[in-house]
């Protein structure tokens, strides 16, 4: 009996014991889950409050780098006081994927959820470069690649007329030659649409027909405005047989686009046959001479109905206009007398310049000198 009493003593024993064990494991995962509990609320209190940054700042979150890499900057940049908030934070809600290249405006106290939100849902910040109407090829590179905020060189230069003057949006560390593809897909697509859309009877017959004369109006026009008057001379001279007798087609036969020329045309340049100059060839140049815009590519396919053969410029920007050949040679003796005045106005100008600077030396040497 008294055997029987012990052995139930011993189970009891065990039972209690084994219900101790169980009730301090039960009781360290309560406190576990206490502790648990204050640690993400306190954490959630930190990730949602305001942050540090008293003033708008600008955070650059570079390409490929990696959730922990952009927490650490952000810490040292002082725009989070605590990065391993803002990676728990990212990771919780399941939007490190979903981080974005690109500079983001940051705003004065933006707490790390607003930060995460930002450079996740956020618009980075945009750049531009403007490339205007009637550039070569070889300028629109030399633009790209002098602008800032891009990275890569283009080394090729496009092919003249495949590209569409405009301004065109970038965001930081964009390659330039991405730059150079937006332009020639925009050139495509308006060139297509344009010659869809022209008039009937233009005495072109393709669309790079259209973007060649195009690209002479370009360059033939100061006064945006004269452009449809402009490419309704030169279709009338088309029509007619008449050479176009350009001289910007003539400049570019002799830089080949690389900059301007600097001074006016010499007679033997005008009397050289190039495949460009329209004195010595019929027709169009056997290419463009610039990229043209938009408005000169409408206005050749939708030129102004005109009896003009002739213009010359008119000292004001603009042209004269003329039917016959005698009205022209009188526009252009007028012209002639406006580039004399000009120059003469010029001359004199400097000879003051130079007789002020004379003046001011002498006053000088004359001065007493002082003590």
């Amino acid at each position: 009996m008294n055997e029987a009493k012990r052995k139930n003593r011993n189970r009891s024993r065990r039972r209690n014991g084994l219900l101790d064990v169980i009730n301090a494991f039960l009781t360290l995962v309560v406190l576990g889950l206490i502790v648990v509990a204050g640690v993400v609320l306190l954490g959630s209190q930190r990730f949602y409050s305001k942050g540090p940054v008293v003033e708008d700042r600008v955070f650059l979150v570079q390409r490929g780098a990696s959730l922990s890499t952009i927490a650490q900057r952000l810490e040292a940049e002082g725009l989070v006081a605590d990065r391993w908030t803002f990676q728990f934070g990212a990771m919780a809600q399941r939007k490190q994927a979903a981080i974005r290249a690109g500079e983001y405006n940051i705003t004065a106290n933006s707490s790390m959820a607003d930060i995460l939100k930002e450079i996740t849902e956020g618009r980075p910040i945009s750049y531009a470069v403007t490339i205007p109407e009637g550039y070569t090829s070889w300028q629109v590179v030399e633009r790209i690649n002098a602008a800032p905020n891009l990275v890569g060189e283009i080394t090729e230069i496009p092919p003249e007329g495949s590209l569409l003057p405009d301004t065109y949006s970038f965001e930081r560390g964009a390659n330039r030659q991405d730059i150079i593809e937006q332009m020639t897909g925009a050139l495509e697509k308006q060139l297509a649409e344009i010659w869809d859309n022209r008039a009937d009877d233009l005495p072109i017959s393709t669309p790079e027909e259209l973007l060649i004369l195009a690209s002479i109006v370009e360059k033939e026009t100061g006064l945006a405005a004269e452009r449809p008057k402009v490419a309704g001379v030169f279709i009338n001279r088309l029509n007619r047989g008449m050479r176009l007798q350009s001289d910007p087609t003539i400049i570019y036969g002799i830089t080949n686009g690389e900059g301007t020329l600097g001074r006016g045309l010499r007679r033997s340049e005008i009397d050289a046959s190039t495949p460009y100059n329209t004195y010595q060839i019929d027709g169009l140049p056997i290419g463009p001479i610039a990229n043209p815009g938009v408005e000169s590519l409408r206005a050749v396919a939708n030129p102004e109905v005109t009896d003009a053969l002739y213009f010359v410029a008119d000292g004001t920007g603009g042209h004269a206009f003329a039917n016959t050949y005698a009205e022209h040679q009188a526009n252009v003796a007028r012209w002639r007398q406006i580039e004399r005045e000009q120059a003469q106005a010029a001359a004199e100008a400097e000879d003051e310049a130079d007789a002020e600077a004379a003046r001011d030396e002498l006053e000088a040497q004359q001065a007493p000198a002082t003590q």
